[in-house]
């Protein structure tokens, strides 16, 4: 159980939360955040919890670290999203913004992990790292995507550097491990390398519970024709104990429509359909 010690309260970015099952439903038991993170707890019992992350200012600036630590009880099932975007503003002097995440899943806990993209707009830096430890019998699904930044501004891909980390273990053991890293000062194309995406996404499902969704996203995508400068563009592969899947699209709304299509599972899952009037 995530237990805030005296000095982590005074931590400034700082959220944790923790779902148990009480008396047969998923119950919050322990839920704190400090500035500039927020977190909110809409559906705090009942089939699954629904938690949301925010910040104040609806984004991070120059220097800003967030961490965010989530514990899943035994059998106990959790939504984790975010109010909107995760915007990084614009920081010329290149001071580092980061998030951190620590997820824990006892046995045969299920966890939705679905933020919405992160936004870099021009001149920002943005370095994330995410680790899930999941336990015998548990699940996880895992969003993770990005944007090409204030679009609609002429601003494509004009961050200064990015970089996202993704692992996942199972009973301490490294599965899953994925990180990208997009420098400005390495590859000063970055523009040229993606093209006319704007938005690019992850979706990895883990563990017994997400078999059967695992296995018909692998065949889904495998049918899928791509035609030539198709506006979205999708890839999956097996992973141990599940799959990945791979988008990236002309706009963010299509890569949104995607990963929905392939997470419609959820719903069964959760009780409800969290994106049912989001996406």
């Amino acid at each position: 159980m995530v237990a805030p010690t005296d000095n982590s309260v005074l931590e400034k970015g700082r959220a944790a939360l923790t779902v148990e099952l009480v008396y047969g439903a998923s119950t919050v038991t322990s839920a704190f955040a400090t500035s500039p993170m927020k977190l909110l707890t809409p559906h705090s019992r009942g089939p699954s919890v629904w938690a949301f992350t925010s910040s104040f200012g609806g984004g991070l600036v120059a220097g800003d670290q967030t961490r965010l630590e989530l514990h899943v009880g035994p059998d106990a099932r959790c939504f984790l999203g975010t109010q909107a975007a995760t915007k990084v503003y614009r920081n010329p002097a290149h001071r580092l913004s980061g998030h951190q995440t620590r997820a824990t899943l006892g046995e045969n806990g299920i966890l939705i992990f679905a933020p919405d993209p992160v936004q870099a707009f021009a001149d920002s830096i943005y370095n994330q790292h995410q680790e899930f430890r999941l336990a015998t019998g548990s699940g996880l699904a895992l969003v993770d995507w990005f944007t090409s930044g204030r679009a609609a501004r002429g601003e494509r891909w004009a961050f200064h550097q990015f970089q996202s980390r993704n692992e996942a273990f199972l009973n301490g053991e490294r599965i899953f491990l994925d990180s990208l890293l997009l420098d400005q000062t390495q590859s000063p194309r970055v523009a040229a390398h993606l093209g006319r995406c704007n938005c690019v996404a992850l979706l990895l499902l883990l563990g017994p519970p997400l078999q059967a969704a695992a296995r018909r996203l692998l065949e889904d995508v495998a049918a899928q024709p791509v035609p030539r400068r198709a506006p979205l563009v999708c890839s999956a592969s097996p992973v141990a104990d599940g799959a990945l899947l791979r988008v990236a699209g002309e706009s963010v709304e299509a890569v949104g429509r995607e990963l929905h299509r392939h997470l419609n599972f959820a719903g069964e899952l959760l009780g409800d359909d969290p994106w049912a009037r989001k996406w």
